[in-house]
């Protein structure tokens, strides 16, 4: 019913999670503590399992995995290293931290298969050998309804990969460049802009090229969105790192208690007129530099 919000989405419970000393340069959102202790991890894993039982409560399915490894630790990331399509596809992607490829999993590419019509999986990770990097639904945020991929150029986003992705899965490419106040790349297009089915959330001002800028919204605005502008201090807060779900009694925007609480109370009531927010407290994963979008990875599949 909805093609922008999934009824069931991959998450990966971390038994031993830190923040990515490998993702630290290019990766502004992250915390630059160069020490914590257990009661970090502990915590996360806590903040994961509440927030994949409120995501249940809600009606939306979460297939829920356990990494018990010490060596993967943005394993909680996992819409950077596969998404899933109508029409039964799935993409693998190249990932540009080298301890991040060893979060691919085959268990859940399996389960995927067993449980959803799967026609091919496409496996990009071979590019990495070239230094070629796609990092899924985090270096792109796709509108599933008109067929775009909105990427924003970083070190995690190859051109030729992205021009690859779109003609094998029917996207138009709309890249940009989105710079920091002091001139940082984002580091992931989807910290800075969420695309529900009738409205978008973006720091739009971030854009560097005005007449790209202009063009960006008004191609969310003809695909009938309300545009809700973000400052750069709530894409800082993850106000962008949203992803929209079908649950039980319609759709609902999941997104971080953070988030949620750097919005303001106009934009929240431009959000309700939509959608039903789902505000889930994570914290303790926030501080490896993404949220809630990063950690929900989307079944667009159909059911067996």
């Amino acid at each position: 019913m909805f093609p922008q919000a999934p009824s069931a989405v991959v998450m990966i419970r971390p038994h031993h999670f830190l923040p990515n000393e490998e993702t630290r340069a290019d990766n502004s959102f992250q915390s630059q503590a160069q020490q914590f202790d257990g009661g970090v991890s502990q915590l996360a894993y806590e903040q994961v399992t509440r927030a994949a039982e409120q995501l249940e409560q809600a009606g939306v399915q979460v297939h829920l995995f356990e990494d018990l490894g010490t060596d993967t630790p943005d394993s909680v990331f996992p819409n950077n290293w596969f998404s899933t399509h109508a029409g039964g596809q799935i993409a693998i992607y190249p990932m540009y931290a080298k301890n991040r490829r060893r979060e691919r999993r085959t268990d859940i590419i399996e389960l995927l298969k067993r449980e959803y019509r799967v026609q091919d999986v496409i496996d990009y990770s071979g590019l990495e050998y070239d230094n070629l990097f796609l990092e899924g639904t985090g270096a792109m945020v796709l509108d599933h309804i008109e067929r775009v991929a909105y990427t924003a150029r970083s070190k995690r986003t190859d051109s030729h990969v992205l021009e690859r992705f779109c003609s094998h899965f029917n996207f138009e490419p709309m890249v940009f460049e989105a710079l920091s106040e002091g001139g940082v790349p984002v580091y992931h297009t989807n910290v800075l802009l969420c695309v529900g089915s009738d409205y978008a959330l973006g720091g739009f001002d971030m854009i560097v090229d005005p007449e790209r800028r202009a063009e960006i919204k008004h191609r969310l605005q003809l695909a009938g969105k309300k545009l809700i502008a973000l400052s750069e201090a709530q894409i800082n807060a993850f106000c962008g790192n949203a992803l929209e779900l079908s649950a039980s009694e319609g759709r609902v925007l999941a997104l971080s208690q953070t988030a949620y609480d750097a919005l303001t109370a106009e934009q929240i009531a431009v959000l309700e007129s939509c959608v039903t927010l789902l505000p889930l407290e994570v914290s303790a994963i926030e501080l490896a530099g993404g949220s809630v979008r990063c950690m929900l990875a989307g079944v667009h599949l159909s059911r067996r």
